[in-house]
């Protein structure tokens, strides 16, 4: 996988008017600065990841979604829960063929992170770090997280394997931490 080439096919799921990004750069996990490379350089589900970092629940807020057969992709922040504090940007491109009827109509329904449900519903899962990504906010990215535009942060692609298949494709990318 070439990380420029995943980010942006993920990018063009949900074109924007303004530039999402000034700048992207492919990092080696070790280079990453503390405290991304505890949230970004692993194996793990960016739910529970951002829910032991923030030492609180995660909700989601659906931005933008499409379904096309079995193909369900969003764009999504989470945020503090009960608050409108946004601690994460992401986009997700599932193949739901993957999941029962039962895990498929909850994801559909919005009401909880992904990761959420596949671990509530204890989905046989793996996750496949990509790779993990300096950013540099455009306009888009910048609202969506509550950051300066040209501000610095860290991301990950990744892929969740359900049922040992390839099921999801992520680009999630935290708010900047401090």
């Amino acid at each position: 996988m070439n990380p420029h080439v995943e980010l942006q096919s993920l990018l063009d799921v949900f074109p924007e008017p303004e530039p999402m990004l000034t700048d992207a750069e492919h990092v080696a996990s070790e280079m990453l600065p503390e405290p991304y490379r505890r949230m970004l350089a692993h194996n793990h589900h960016m739910t529970v990841t951002m829910e032991s970092y923030h030492n609180c629940r995660v909700d989601v807020r659906i931005l933008d979604r499409k379904l096309d057969g079995d193909f369900y992709s969003r764009k999504i922040v989470l945020l503090k829960s009960g608050t409108d504090r946004v601690v994460q940007f992401g986009i997700v491109r599932f193949d739901l063929s993957y999941v029962t009827p039962v895990v498929r109509e909850e994801i559909l329904a919005g009401q909880k992170p992904l990761g959420r449900v596949l671990i509530d519903h204890n989905v046989l899962r793996h996750i496949d770090l990509g790779a993990v990504l300096r950013l540099e906010a455009g306009p888009a990215l910048a609202r969506y997280l509550q950051m300066p535009v040209g501000g610095t942060t860290y991301g990950r692609l990744a892929t969740i394997f359900c049922n040992r298949h390839a099921a999801v494709d992520l680009l999630e990318v935290t708010a900047p931490l401090t």
